[in-house]
């Protein structure tokens, strides 16, 4: 194996100039099809109803992200991943495709907890992104949590989908599992002028404001901060018993009190 390597490098160390032009000629064929087939995929899911309730995102890796200059799937696994700490205890709900955990959460966490009530969100999950940090479980919310403490709880892209009233009492069976410590985060979308954005969206906030009226109904410290972009309003948000100490470097002005 050594005279392999050995032989490689030197391989390498002689030839580098063609074989990087090689390389990357054929990196540049490989990724142009891969947008090619990952714009086919978006259409075929999404140009046409009914579309799913989770997204795979191997499509903005491999051609939204591209095309839309738009980082709002990215920016969801960093600013919950702000509230993460190190051997922290992750229940992730609404997991979907397990794109985040696996590529944001699971750096910090020593053990995560994904749940979805899809089992087709959770099949992909699993063969894609098995971790042996992560386990992905089919669950819906609405009935039931595992049970144990976390020191964070992430409802991500997800909140959306439920009534009020669900949202109220998955809010209790939140807070009955969080550590005194623990924070929820997530994100959600500002209703647009036109209507939901999802035929599944059973109550898109008008504001921040709104969505922050609601979590301070049951939580002590709240912060709510917006991104926007040409063709959505993003909110971002934290809530916890504790004051929410991990922002104090933040030079937020989020609407809200650490």
């Amino acid at each position: 194996m050594e005279l392999v390597k050995s032989s490689i490098k030197s391989l390498i160390r002689h030839q580098r100039d063609p074989l990087l032009f090689i390389i990357k000629q054929v990196n540049h064929v490989l990724r142009k099809l891969s947008s090619l087939t990952h714009k086919a995929q978006l259409y075929c899911q999404w140009a046409v109803k009914p579309n799913p309730e989770w997204f795979d995102h191997f499509i903005d890796q491999h051609y939204q992200w591209t095309q839309s200059k738009n980082p709002l799937s990215w920016e969801r696994g960093i600013f919950n991943l702000l509230a993460i700490g190190q051997n922290a205890t992750v229940l992730e709900m609404c997991c979907g495709d397990g794109f985040n955990a696996y590529h944001f959460y699971a750096i910090r966490a020593a053990q995560i907890i994904s749940i979805d009530f899809d089992p087709q969100a959770i099949k992909h999950a699993t063969k894609h992104f098995k971790s042996d940090k992560i386990d992905y479980q089919v669950r819906d919310i609405r009935q039931s949590l595992p049970e144990g403490k976390f020191s964070n709880i992430i409802w991500d892209a997800a909140i959306e989908h439920f009534t009020l009233v669900e949202m109220d009492n998955i809010f209790n069976a939140i807070m009955a599992r969080l550590t005194p410590q623990g924070v929820l985060s997530g994100y959600t979308i500002i209703a647009a002028d036109h209507g939901a954005s999802h035929d599944d969206h059973e109550h898109e906030f008008e504001s921040k404001e709104e969505l922050k009226a609601k979590l301070v109904q049951f939580f002590k410290h709240v912060v709510v901060f917006d991104t926007k972009y040409p063709d959505r309003h993003n909110v971002y948000f934290f809530a916890s018993q504790a004051p929410l100490n991990f922002l104090a470097d933040f030079q937020a002005t989020a609407n809200g009190s650490l």
